[in-house]
């Protein structure tokens, strides 16, 4: 949020070119009614001094200037007034004081608007839990053991160990394939956003201590649910 003082003075100015150092307009990358608001607190173009502030004020008066391009004559406002006037003038105004010098540019959030964000951020979260939920795929696995010496019940049971979330182990066989070896076929069911297949067996089937029991794991069937 910009608060900008006193654009009238050398502090103020100073607050604003700071503010724009790296930047073209005051929120953004293009004129915004905050460049109007400002500019119309500025009561003439910033000296040199101020190189941001003076390059922004001469482009927003390009912009406006093609916007309304019938001939301006010229105007200005004085500020001078007696002391007792002057002060006079503020104790009167103070109550509801609304003081272009001190502004915020974003103001308070109405209840509509509170309302909105709400609702937002609500369907945003209704959103991502519909996609945590969504999109299950079947799985057909091989694990193929070292050799015909490898005990098939504990390799099974090195592979049912694995347990995350999402992951349900199904139904299961052992497939000869010769010299007496034989591998075991097993089914799974995943969450694909929670489970990656490869994650699976390069991370915990294929790693210790279950590759005490598993040389290696081939995908057989992949199907979407």
């Amino acid at each position: 949020m910009a608060v900008f003082k006193d654009l009238h003075t050398e502090t103020g100015l100073k607050s604003l070119d700071d503010h724009l150092s790296g930047k073209s307009y005051v929120s953004g990358d293009e004129l915004t009614k905050d460049d109007i608001k400002v500019y119309a607190a500025v009561l003439e173009k910033p000296t040199d001094s101020f190189s941001n502030a003076c390059k922004w004020y001469e482009s927003v008066s390009q912009q406006l200037a093609a916007s309304f391009p019938g001939q301006a004559a010229g105007v200005r406002f004085s500020s001078q007034a007696t002391p007792a006037a002057s002060a006079e003038e503020e104790k009167k105004d103070a109550p509801v004081e609304d003081d272009d010098d001190d502004m915020d540019l974003f103001g308070d959030e109405t209840e509509e608007e509170k309302k909105a964000a709400e609702e937002r951020e609500a369907a945003a979260k209704k959103t991502s839990a519909k996609k945590k939920e969504s999109g299950k795929s079947s799985i057909l696995l091989d694990v193929k053991p070292w050799d015909d010496e490898t005990d098939m019940k504990k390799l099974e049971e090195a592979v049912r160990s694995v347990q995350k979330e999402g992951l349900t182990w199904g139904a299961s066989k052992l497939v000869p394939v010769g010299y007496g070896i034989k591998k075991l076929t097993i089914m799974m069911t995943i969450v694909d956003d929670l489970v990656s297949v490869d994650n699976l067996i390069e991370d915990y089937l294929t790693v210790e201590p279950a590759n005490e029991f598993i040389q290696s794991c081939d995908i057989v069937a992949f199907n979407k649910i």
